[in-house]
C-alpha cells in the first residue's frame, strides 16, 4: 500500500535510504552516505513530499522536491523487482506533470528503470563531493507511463 510519509516514519526511512543508498552506489564509499544522513534527515526529507510502499513495514519511499523534482526513490534491497519502485514512480507521475531526477551514471540498473518508467537522459553533470558523473533525466505527463 502507497500512502503519504509521516514524520514517525522518519527513522524507517532513514534506514532504509542508508541501506539502499549504500548498495546502490557501491563506487562511492559508505562513509560518505553515514557523513550525509544528518543532511537527509534535517534539511531535505523536511522539505520534500514523501510517500512509502507500506507493505508489513516500509519497503520504499520516493520523495519529491519543489514540485518535480525526485530527490529519491529507494526500495529495500530484498524488495526489488517487486512493483515498489515501480507503484511508488506511478504514484510522482499521477501528481506532477514534469519530473526530473538525477542518477549517477554508473548505476546502469536504475537508468534502466527510469528508461522504462519514461525518462529521457537530458544532459551529463558531475558530483564534486563524490567525484562521480551523473545523468540528468526528465519525463513529462504527455509521455506514455
Amino acid at each position: 500500500m502507497i500512502r503519504q510519509a509521516k514524520h514517525d516514519d522518519t527513522p524507517a526511512i532513514l534506514g532504509l535510504w542508508l541501506e539502499s543508498t549504500i548498495a546502490a552506489h557501491p563506487f562511492i564509499s559508505a562513509a560518505y552516505w553515514h557523513e550525509s544522513l544528518p543532511y537527509v534527515r534535517d534539511i531535505y526529507l523536511p522539505y520534500a513530499h514523501s510517500w512509502v510502499y507500506d507493505e508489513n513495514g516500509i519497503q520504499g519511499f520516493i520523495s519529491v522536491l519543489e514540485q518535480q523534482f525526485i530527490g529519491a526513490l529507494f526500495v529495500r534491497p530484498d524488495s526489488q523487482h517487486r512493483g515498489a519502485g515501480r507503484a511508488l514512480m506511478q504514484t510522482a507521475q499521477r501528481r506532477y506533470p514534469t519530473l526530473s531526477l538525477e542518477v549517477y551514471q554508473q548505476n546502469t540498473r536504475a537508468i534502466t528503470f527510469y528508461q522504462a518508467m519514461g525518462f529521457t537522459l537530458v544532459e551529463s553533470a558531475w558530483q564534486p563531493d563524490t567525484r562521480h558523473a551523473t545523468w540528468i533525466m526528465r519525463w513529462q505527463a504527455d509521455q506514455k507511463l
